[in-house]
């Protein structure tokens, strides 16, 4: 297992690890245990609530001390680097994206047996707490989570006579034509209708939408199949032949919540996390929110969640169980998402916060039934590296979707059998 993992971290990184912050909730007790707790925070606001939740743990959990640690850059290569060195916390944030790899190397340590019937895991979204099932065992409890949702500027749906957000893939492209406004007449588009995110884990829902996937059972990449070809197209053509549609490089901004803050498009397509980021930093637009657009008569959607995960070798094993089952217990998650930065993975808390019932948060709610977690097997990173460099190329013209997804599938192919 450990060739394997050194094998893909390419240890050729320097373990100078650069703005790790280690925190701890309250001072060491020397009689107390101590657990070590590593996460990234997404911002200020995110650290201090954590902050909180476990100067209130300690309180209740005299026996118990958390340190608690910031890793702000290279998250996952640190946590590889140090499973690899039998120097991992006890407990730490693990992505959807890499739970597939991780679980598989047997470094992760089942949970099942540390559930009490009080926990009541079934009142967890089944998707997103099956996307840390392997092999019939749960190894995390996810923490919150956002699917993705259709934003769209209500002004500028006003000015172009439209009353209501597009239900269809179809209609998003017929609005957008409405949207998109060249006011000079010199070729130069001032206003696009919609922000397109060139990426895998944007791109996901189109392929799945069409009945596509992104890897067989064997972990190898399918983005050249028919089904896959059939779902990207539009993407494709919408940017190519209607150029009522623009990427954050096309506008000069860093990302698609930036480009509809900034009034560049009229609607993007986003995570919940846009909701405060928009608020906060562009509070003069009037905007809303809408389940993403079918594709045909089908809906698709991908999920984004994180867990907390347990320490094969952790010296401490039954105290960072009692740290996991706080965070994730519907009063803790109640607590953590209560601002509405992040939504909650129990359906009871969602319900109790009103999140089913938000103007701008239900759509989030309501994608979740066939929405599938941003995963593609162990091999997901292989398989997003080579899917974002060759969609690109089919984005901007230089060659065909199904060259550019033919190349990037063999590509992927080639890699992971080397890993091998």
């Amino acid at each position: 297992m450990k060739s394997k993992l050194l094998r893909y971290v390419a240890i050729a990184w320097a373990v100078a690890i650069a703005l790790i912050s280690c925190q701890s909730a309250t001072p060491l007790d020397a009689n107390a245990v101590t657990v070590k707790l590593s996460g990234w925070g997404a911002s200020p606001t995110e650290q201090s609530l954590m902050q909180q939740l476990l100067q209130d743990f300690e309180q209740t959990h005299p026996k118990i001390k958390i340190r608690y640690e910031v890793i702000n850059d290279q998250y996952m290569d640190v946590i590889k680097t140090r499973l690899i060195g039998d120097a991992a916390p006890d407990v730490f944030y693990l992505d959807v994206f890499q739970a597939p790899f991780l679980v598989s190397q047997n470094v992760l340590e089942p949970l099942d047996s540390y559930v009490g019937s009080d926990f009541d895991s079934a009142d967890f979204e089944a998707p997103l707490l099956n996307a840390f099932r392997y092999e019939n065992r749960i190894y995390g409890f996810p923490k919150d989570f956002s699917t993705l949702a259709l934003f769209y500027n209500k002004t500028m749906f006003a000015a172009a006579g439209l009353s209501r957000p597009p239900e269809t893939w179809d209609e998003l492209r017929e609005f957008s034509k409405k949207l998109t406004i060249d006011s000079n007449k010199d070729g130069r588009i001032e206003q696009y209708g919609f922000g397109v995110a060139p990426e895998l884990a944007r791109q996901a829902m189109m392929i799945r939408a069409a009945g596509g996937e992104l890897a067989n059972s064997e972990g190898r990449a399918t983005f050249a199949s028919e089904k896959a070809i059939v779902g990207l197209q539009p993407v494709i053509d919408q940017y190519r032949q209607d150029r009522t549609s623009a990427q954050k490089s096309d506008v000069g901004t860093n990302s698609g919540s930036e480009m509809f803050g900034q009034g560049k498009v009229a609607m993007v397509i986003e995570g919940n996390w846009a909701i405060p980021y928009l608020q906060e930093t562009f509070a003069d637009i009037e905007f809303g929110t809408a389940e993403v657009p079918k594709l045909g008569d089908r809906r698709s959607n991908t999920a984004f969640t994180v867990a907390y995960v347990m320490n094969q070798q952790s010296e401490h094993k039954s105290e960072a169980w009692q740290l996991i089952s706080y965070l994730t217990s519907k009063a803790g998650m109640q607590r953590w998402t209560s601002t509405g930065f992040a939504l909650p993975t129990r359906k009871s808390v969602a319900k109790t916060l009103g999140f089913d019932r938000d103007p701008l948060r239900s759509a989030f709610i309501a994608g979740v039934p066939y929405a599938q977690p941003w995963q593609a097997g162990a091999y997901a990173e292989t398989l997003m590296n080579n899917f974002d460099n060759q969609f690109i190329s089919a984005l901007l013209g230089e060659q065909s979707l199904s060259e550019a997804m033919q190349r990037a599938e063999e590509a992927a192919n080639q890699q992971i059998e080397a890993m091998q």
